[in-house]
């Protein structure tokens, strides 16, 4: 059951009112909700752009790519115009850590995984980073995760399975695309805890700068070494590069490193808006089917999310 395109609109509509009803209900900031509305929307539009640009270039000359053209870009803005001081001592090491996890292995093996899955598919695996966020943030913080969050979680997951379903039941898959898809999965949520763990005393745009670059320099001797010369260089490839650079690169990881820097277990919550996001873009795209069972596992998600976030409010009275 595939509608027409006003209705996709009118059910992100639902959503995103939905959800700021919800926030509004929590106390949330109005910069809370902005942030962590936009940082979804941009987030989940890489699988699609990276998809495109697959249709051009191979997967890690498009990512290397994207990696070195965005961290000039950080670095440029970083040093000439902020005026920011170089990484001292350790700093180099934590920068070389989190690009390693939150660029490098997750978006090298990301965008290797995407060329046997849709891009619906890849919004189900990025509902399970709050999972992997949680249990790591528990064990490397020593975080005792409550059973309301455990709650939100669970429930989370739940909707999401209900809204991919169909797809599952249509999209072609590998059984090595899927482990590829795990891997980065756990890298990237890795790469968020530690990124939290570490008391940065370094700007989010200088942080967010050297990791993409540090990312793309490590990611390079297997672009070269994997690679065959079959990539095109067309219209098609700098549009998706323009967007996974500008749009993704750039905005959404620095929204994202701000909401890390309250709570990583909270800030993962919002990666459960992502699949929604996503099944949109895919739907009006690349033609995936959006059904009543996308629709009622968005439902289940707003409710995960007002579940989640409501422990703030319960821990102040």
């Amino acid at each position: 059951m595939v509608g027409t395109a006003p209705s996709y609109f009118a059910h992100v509509y639902e959503v995103t009112w939905g959800y700021t009803f919800f926030a509004a209900m929590n106390k949330f900031s109005a910069s809370q909700v902005v942030t962590g509305l936009l940082f979804s929307m941009l987030w989940a539009s890489a699988s699609v752009a990276g998809k495109f640009g697959l249709y051009s270039a191979e997967p890690l000359i498009l990512f290397t790519t994207r990696f070195f053209l965005a961290g000039f870009v950080l670095l440029a803005f970083t040093y000439g115009i902020q005026k920011s001081r170089l990484p001292e001592g350790k700093e180099w090491l934590q920068l070389t850590i989190f690009g390693a996890f939150n660029t490098t292995l997750y978006l090298g093996l990301f965008v290797i995984a995407l060329q046997y899955i849709m891009p619906g598919i890849t919004s189900l695996a990025i509902a399970l980073n709050p999972l992997l966020i949680s249990v790591m943030s528990a064990v490397w913080m020593k975080r005792k995760v409550k059973m309301q969050e455990w709650l939100s979680i669970l429930l989370g997951i739940t909707g999401v399975a209900v809204a991919v379903y169909p797809l599952l039941q249509t999209s072609h898959a590998s059984a090595e695309g899927m482990i590829l898809l795990s891997l980065s999965m756990i890298t990237y949520s890795f790469g968020s805890v530690y990124y939290a763990s570490v008391p940065w005393k370094l700007p989010r745009t200088t942080i967010n700068a050297w990791q993409v670059f540090i990312g793309g320099l490590l990611l390079a001797p297997f672009a070269a070494m994997m690679g065959t010369g079959t990539s095109n260089f067309d219209l098609r490839f700098w549009l998706s590069l323009a967007w996974l650079v500008f749009p993704v690169s750039i905005l959404a990881v620095q929204l994202w490193l701000r909401l890390l820097k309250s709570d990583a277990v909270q800030a993962s919550l919002w990666l459960y808006l992502c699949p929604i996001f996503g099944f949109l873009y895919s739907t009006l795209l690349m033609d995936e089917p959006f059904t009543i069972y996308t629709f009622a596992g968005t439902v289940m998600v707003m409710f995960a999310l007002y579940i989640g976030q409501r422990k703030k409010d319960v821990g102040q009275k």
